[in-house]
């Protein structure tokens, strides 16, 4: 059985850093793309960024570009999201996720676990 345990997040003032991170249970992340999406009340759940097998292949949302980075380590079976910069429209509940595809892609429909969530709040 796959499970993906998130932790990190919480409150932060605007411009501050957090990182989450992501343990994943049951499949080896050096043979899984991952991805984190977020989704703010209201709003439906979109895409951050994603990561390939190998960690040699990143994507990102052009609203976190140059100020998020997601990384993996696949000795700790590990996925994490480095957040600096944060502003308030960063507020949301974050997602990791395990994709179903080689390729990296954005729509949910394409990852098949996902974590618990884990909820970020950025302060003015």
């Amino acid at each position: 059985q796959v499970q993906l345990v998130q932790s990190g997040g919480g409150l932060v003032q605007a411009g501050g850093s957090l990182r989450l991170s992501c343990a994943v249970s049951g499949r080896p992340v050096s043979t899984t793309n991952m991805a984190w999406f977020r989704q703010a009340p209201g709003k439906e759940r979109e895409f951050v960024a994603a990561i390939s097998w190998s960690g040699g292949n990143t994507d990102y949302a052009d609203s976190v570009k140059g100020r998020f980075t997601i990384s993996r380590d696949n000795a700790k079976n590990t996925v994490y999201l480095q957040m600096n910069s944060l502003k308030r429209e960063d507020t949301a509940v974050y997602y990791c996720a395990t994709a179903r595809s080689w390729r990296l892609v954005r729509g949910t429909m394409e990852y098949d676990y996902w974590g618990q969530g884990t909820q970020v709040t950025v302060s003015p």
